[in-house]
């Protein structure tokens, strides 16, 4: 299977064409369904911007133009032709081929050459007038051409305007992330392309494998108009940029009668939703109860198309089956999803990503994959025994101790702060709707109020800066308070932390927003909110774990052996679901099928 790769100099998305008078008034507008926009060249090698849609053809010379994308990430944007007195509203562009093709136009734009002038007699005689070439890609000359044409600070004392926003850093920045586009493995590209030629997929893999990480690409690669991202928990939905899968489907927890759940997804603003909504993603979907996922499909249908599965909506399903199963108190009836009529009828095409980001060592992914199945030997039992002696942490700085329960974690938290000598100092977040403050408890990872104190354990819950390793999940100590705000000696570093803004997109289009310090208390977590994170100092005792893959998810948020300490380990809690483990080995079957037939027939796009 070959992978598609966005093109730099070509998008397609809808569109409102403006066209403006002397006045700004607006004189004539158009607006384009699925139009598609070209950076093109003449034999002049004047560059042009091309737009084609049904019964528009225009073509507008690149020059002294403006570029507003203040909404890039909801895929909007603004381009403005101040000659031609044309302004282009850009929108349901997937994010990262909007965001590349205007990093193109801007790079193209100030860093093209200097040529002489053609004379219009040559121009007029020219034997190739409506010759039009793709440009090529961003190519070192450009870049050593672009530093020329941006003003350096300390030498250019001459304000001089450039075509988008005022602040040169914010350009240096954004014309560096043009050559450092998202990098997938060839097992990642593989989901991407079958998303594009309109699959209904469902990937999986162990813990570390890059699932949230693929599923944010997959996000920015479709149109956002269309997309729902949705994920079984507050936490998951928070890490994609989404909501939970319950506040999508307006349907409550989905026990009550099927015409019961139809009537509550037929409310206006659900059903909105509903009838907007091409793909629907849902991260976690492991811990999504069979019997919930079951009626969704018949709502979805009854909502949309009866005579498709999901009523024609394209499914993007992500979760490891190994990990937590869904929680319910009825395990008579827990169910998980492949064990449901639904699954089978919505045809996914699977995959299994099998390469470890997560982890560099070759003897722990080894355990790891073993307890993931539920296979211990004794040499396992023993080597993890041996972490209970080792010293890790350091400055200060203890290990985070990860608990069975959720009340526990608290308490140890609790306790741990109380016994600290002086006074708290409390941190109230800023939310932009107080009314709605439950909601954004459930979707960021940040509580309403901060209490800390110098000593106190914090954990990092937000990349600040990956380089300097103040990641998500990096654990820290309060050393002082510094213009009211804590600093904190991390392993790597020591650093002020400053608030963070968390934007979370609530049921019907709701926009809300969260200002707080990035921190959470961190002497202890449970092993249910540690999903996702990846821990550098971290010690668990599994002797109370009650459920498969609890054991595996604790092991797993470590990031190696040299930063686990295993207290109590105990063979007897290490087991995997007998029918989660049969529904593997089948997967697995299917998967090499599946390969072995694309190397001779490629998946080709969806009919």
């Amino acid at each position: 299977m070959t992978t598609a790769v966005p093109s730099s100099s070509e998008l397609t998305c809808d569109a409102t064409i403006n066209w403006v008078n002397n006045q700004n008034v607006v004189t004539k507008t158009v607006k384009c369904k699925s139009a598609v926009f070209e950076l093109v060249r003449n034999e002049f090698r004047d560059l042009f911007f091309k737009a084609t849609t049904k019964g528009l053809k225009l073509k507008l010379i690149v020059n002294n133009l403006t570029i507003h994308k203040n909404f890039v990430s909801e895929g909007k944007a603004t381009i403005n032709f101040q000659e031609s007195k044309t302004i282009i509203y850009l929108s349901n562009a997937p994010v990262s081929n909007l965001m590349l093709f205007l990093k193109t136009l801007f790079v193209k734009m100030t860093s093209k050459k200097s040529s002489p002038k053609v004379p219009l007699k040559e121009r007029l005689m020219s034997d190739k007038p409506n010759m039009l070439t793709d440009i090529s890609p961003v190519n070192g000359k450009d870049m050593n051409r672009l530093k020329q044409a941006l003003p350096n600070k300390a030498t250019d004392t001459k304000k001089r305007k450039l075509p988008t926003e005022n602040d040169q850093d914010t350009k240096k920045k954004c014309v560096a992330s043009l050559m450092s586009q998202h990098t997938l493995t060839s097992e990642q590209k593989k989901v991407l392309d079958a998303v594009k030629e309109g699959h209904n997929i469902f990937f999986t893999g162990s813990a570390g494998t890059g699932k949230s990480y693929l599923l944010k690409v997959i996000i920015n690669s479709i149109p956002p108009d269309v997309t729902f991202a949705t994920a079984s928990t507050g936490a998951a939905a928070c890490l994609i940029g989404g909501i939970t899968l319950h506040s999508f489907a307006g349907i409550g927890t989905g026990e009550a009668s099927f015409q019961k759940c139809l009537e509550l997804a037929s409310r206006p603003h659900v059903l909105q939703n509903w009838k907007r909504c091409k793909y629907l993603i849902i991260d976690e979907v492991s811990m999504v109860k069979g019997n919930y996922f079951e009626k969704l499909e018949k709502v979805a249908r009854a909502l949309k198309n009866p005579d498709k599965p999901f009523g024609g909506v394209q499914l993007i399903l992500s979760g490891d089956f190994l990990q937590l199963p869904p929680v319910s108190k009825d395990d008579a009836n827990n169910r998980f999803c492949f064990q449901m009529e639904t699954w089978d009828l919505c045809k996914l095409t699977c995959f299994q990503l099998k390469q470890v980001h997560r982890q560099n060592d070759p003897e722990f992914i080894s355990i790891l994959n073993s307890i993931r199945t539920g296979r211990i030997t004794n040499d396992i039992a023993d080597r993890l025994n041996l972490t209970r002696s080792q010293s890790i942490g350091g400055n200060g700085i203890q290990a985070t101790r990860l608990c069975c329960y959720t009340n526990e974690a608290n308490t140890i938290n609790k306790t741990n702060l109380e016994n600290l000598a002086g006074e708290a100092k409390d941190f109230e977040a800023s939310d932009s709707d107080k009314g709605n403050s439950k909601i954004l408890d459930e979707y960021t990872p940040v509580e309403k109020t901060i209490s800390l104190k110098v000593g106190a354990q914090v954990m990092l819950v937000k990349n600040i800066n990956v380089s300097k390793g103040l990641v998500n999940g990096a654990r820290g100590v309060v050393t002082k308070f510094s213009s009211g705000l804590p600093v904190v000696k991390f392993l790597s570093m020591e650093y002020t932390v400053k608030q963070e803004k968390w934007i979370v997109r609530a049921a019907g289009g709701l926009m809300l927003t969260r200002i707080q310090l990035p921190l959470k208390l961190a002497w202890a977590f449970s092993i249910h909110k540690s999903q996702g994170l990846t821990l550098d100092c971290v010690e668990m005792n599994l002797s109370q774990v009650f459920e498969a893959g609890q054991a595996y998810v604790a092991l797993s948020r470590a990031k190696s052996l040299d930063c686990l300490r295993v207290i109590d380990f105990d063979m007897r809690k290490i087991w995997a679901n007998p029918d989660v483990l049969k529904f593997y080995k089948r997967l697995d079957q299917r998967c090499r099928d599946l390969e072995s037939i694309s190397e001779f027939i490629p998946l080709g796009r969806k009919k």
